[in-house]
């Protein structure tokens, strides 16, 4: 959803550095996958594209934060 962010913090030897990836469109999703010691995060469409990657080594990442957009909760005596 429009809004979704990752925010990765990486070890850059004497220091550390955050790299943001953010759904920039409606309809787009933000994806993390751990595979074979590298974190992907990746910007996806509606249809499964990808839109862009950002690719860390797995041991040099400190940090994967998931921060959704906040979705609306329906009041509970409110009809849904």
């Amino acid at each position: 959803m429009k809004g979704d962010r990752v925010e990765i913090v990486v070890d850059a030897g004497d220091t550390t550095r955050t790299y943001e990836v953010i759904a920039t469109r409606a309809g787009r999703r933000v994806e993390t996958a751990v595979r074979r010691g590298v974190v992907e995060v990746s910007e996806v469409t509606r249809s499964g594209s990808v839109v862009r990657t950002a690719r860390f080594m797995a041991t040099r990442v400190l940090a994967l934060v998931e921060q959704p957009v906040p979705r609306d909760q329906p009041d509970e005596g409110a009809p849904a």
